[in-house]
């Protein structure tokens, strides 16, 4: 299909009382919000169960820090039922990074060894790989993998990195700049065949995908609920499987330091872990208002419309196509190219995000890959055609002038 042939604009979303669905949420109406695969947005319920936990944590601390651990536990039992895993393989951290950094303080020394990752990594995990690596007195190899790779050739360069010094293997299973699956299942099984632990960021994974661990065969596995599953921030889920769980702790220390995994991750002394407690109802208000499966549906056709709305915009302004092929597509999450002259690094990405939210009104996410700049569309149930629409008829524009005048600077500098 070409940018200029646009699919049917899916029907908005609605609240039960027919109000739009962006009123269960508390964005503020002045921003126009199409970035929610970053921190996420939590719906006022949860907003609202969250304040009346902190206020029962506050008006009874010596009650409820004893009564927690519990709390905890059967608030994992309800998550690792949307996650579809078993409650004793899953431990609450607070967000994908700290499950990593969990997993990397468990690793026995491994002198000389060798992590292999890839050049879609996140940033945190991968200088995370890399420290672990000068720990081992090691090296981390870079997998690269064209952004174009389909499964058998994103599984081919990483295998190719593979040796008998793997002591690690980190892998997304959504990646953030360049929203592209990585064949986790066909890695783990092969990481399984060498005995090679594989780590799996699956940062980007719960509520874009229905089962995320189905299929797959891995360690660690770390995953956002702060993400499409509208959870507070600081939610996230390790899930562990194998005789190498033994050997994980939380990074802080408590009094069930002696307990075994997950029971172990359950107190950590004076933490606000009210977010967790909150998710479950983060998690129902989907489910009973809209279904998950329905709100998947929605994210996806949306995104897809949004990509084919923003990407003819750019299309008509610049003369080039801002069509990107991506090897392994994902539900709910599209790219599309800049024009030559904006976000060619993360520095450049993340200056333009601040430049657009504070000039243009627009909370979005740029991206860099291969020195091209990308607009990463990540969709959710409170957003709708229009804003795709508005951003594509008001701000595409703007970007364009932005980025001739970046061109013509560079030209004459």
């Amino acid at each position: 299909m070409s940018e200029t042939e646009v699919t049917t604009a899916p029907r908005p979303l609605l609240l039960p009382d027919g109000r739009p669905a962006a009123r269960a949420w508390s964005l503020d109406p002045a921003l126009l919000h199409l970035n929610h695969g970053s921190f996420g947005a939590v719906p006022l319920v949860a907003q609202e169960r969250q304040n009346l936990l902190r206020e029962e944590m506050d008006r009874s601390p010596v009650v409820w820090f004893p009564a927690l651990p519990q709390r905890v536990a059967n608030t994992r039992v309800d998550i690792a039922a949307f996650l579809r895993v078993a409650p004793g393989d899953l431990a609450l951290v607070p967000n994908a990074s700290a499950g990593v950094s969990t997993v990397y303080a468990a690793l026995d020394p491994r002198p000389g060894g060798e992590i292999v990752v890839t050049d879609h990594g996140y940033g945190a995990v991968t200088m995370g790989a890399e420290r672990l690596a000068r720990r081992w007195g090691g090296r981390v190899r870079t997998a690269r993998v064209p952004l174009a790779a389909d499964e058998e050739q994103a599984y081919e360069a990483v295998v190719a990195e593979l040796s008998d010094a793997t002591g690690l293997i980190v892998l997304d299973h959504i990646t953030s700049a360049t929203a592209r699956r990585m064949p986790v299942d066909r890695v783990g099984a092969e990481a399984q065949r060498r005995g090679i632990p594989l780590l799996v960021d699956g940062a980007h994974a719960p509520g874009l995908i229905a089962a995320p661990l189905s299929g797959v065969t891995c360690d660690f596995w770390v995953g956002n609920l702060h993400k499409w599953p509208c959870a507070p921030r600081g939610t996230a889920a390790l899930v562990a499987r194998g005789p190498l769980r033994a050997g994980l702790h939380p990074l802080i220390d408590s009094w069930s330091a002696a307990d075994p995994y997950p029971d172990r991750f359950d107190q950590q002394g004076t933490l606000d872990t009210t977010g967790y407690l909150a998710t479950p109802t983060a998690l129902g208000f989907i489910e009973h208002t809209w279904g998950w499966d329905t709100a998947r549906r929605y994210m996806d056709d949306l995104a897809g419309y949004a990509e084919q709305v923003v990407g003819a915009a750019f299309a008509e302004l610049t003369g080039v196509s801002g069509a990107v092929d991506v090897g392994m597509p994902v539900p709910g999450m599209r790219l599309v190219r800049l024009p030559a002259g904006l976000a060619a690094t993360r520095v450049e990405a993340d200056a333009l995000r601040d430049r657009v939210a504070g000039e243009l009104g627009v909370e979005t996410a740029f991206t860099s890959f291969g020195g091209v700049g990308y607009l990463r569309l990540s969709a959710h149930v409170y957003n709708t055609a229009a804003d795709y629409e508005y951003f594509a008829e008001s701000c595409v524009p703007v970007l364009g002038e932005w980025a001739a005048s970046a061109r013509g600077h560079h030209s004459g500098s």
